[in-house]
């Protein structure tokens, strides 16, 4: 070969090595702009891009570590809030997992829930790509195929989960359902430390202490903490708990503007990792 080609040859695996390299260092800063589009995006309903204030989908979802070519399992993610954001994220590249809550035909509210979450999604493989649905809960088997997919996410639902009594098996599933080196991503209303937790969490907030020892309970290794979804103005003792707050303001229009103004509860955020060890 002359050595006029040789140098032309070196210098193109020079630029492929380099161009790699720059696409690995901006892994985070695509996937953020990637987010930033998703997020503005006419497809979210207007409700629910008003919520961003304060859930920070793109702060939350980035701390966790999430990028486009992920295998992802969301845990009871009816009626989809996250489903709008994740999904578009990954379905050219990686996989989305629905995890719905178990089926119940003689529960009118919970029949209409889980078809409307199914239909809506399935009518925009354009926009969501291939959902793949399974179910989450007592008895319900695999979320996905053991050992299989990078990262699991769930929002807001440890204290359902307290109050059935099988959250120690609830992560046990997302444990399995992980490969090693897997990274799970959990939200939580965060409750007062001064307080003993009610092994129920009947008023939506679980301390945060608690939340740790929980889930490391089932093998995880806590890597990180964030205070991107911290509420300081939340006191943690309204008559009908966190649901006093937006957006369900239970108590209907009493008080409504102080409740208001305190915004939606103080949440913990937590990333664990299931051992590269594991088997």
């Amino acid at each position: 070969m002359p050595a006029a080609h040789k140098n032309i040859l070196a210098a193109l695996a020079i630029a492929l090595v380099a161009v790699a390299c720059a696409s690995a260092s901006s892994t985070q800063e695509t996937t953020a702009e990637a987010l930033d589009r998703i997020i503005a995006d006419g497809h979210r309903p207007a409700a629910d891009r008003e919520r961003d204030v304060y859930r920070h989908p793109k702060d939350t979802l980035l701390f966790f570590g999430l990028r486009p070519q992920m295998q992802v399992v969301e845990v009871w993610p009816e009626p989809g809030w996250y489903t709008e954001i994740i999904a578009p994220l990954v379905k050219d590249q990686g996989k989305y997992y629905a995890a719905l809550a178990l089926p119940r035909p003689d529960n009118t509210y919970v029949t209409a829930r889980l078809k409307a979450y199914a239909e809506r999604f399935a009518a925009r493989p354009d926009i969501y790509g291939k959902i793949v649905l399974t179910t989450f809960g007592p008895g319900a088997g695999d979320i996905a195929p053991p050992g299989s997919v990078d990262m699991v996410v769930s929002f807001r639902n440890i204290h359902n989960w307290m109050a059935g009594g099988w959250a120690p098996q609830a992560f046990a599933y997302m444990y399995k359902a992980l490969k090693p080196g897997g990274i799970l991503g959990i939200v939580e209303h965060r409750g007062n430390p001064e307080l003993p937790q009610d092994p129920k969490a009947k008023s939506g907030y679980v301390r945060e202490d608690e939340a740790i020892r929980l889930i490391e309970s089932q093998g995880f290794a806590l890597v990180a903490q964030s205070q991107i979804n911290a509420n300081p103005k939340d006191t943690k003792d309204y008559p009908q708990g966190v649901w006093t707050l937006p957006p369900v303001y239970r108590l209907g229009d009493k008080d409504k503007e102080i409740y208001a103004a305190i915004g939606e509860s103080d949440r913990f955020t937590l990333k664990f990792v299931k051992p590269k060890t594991a088997k």
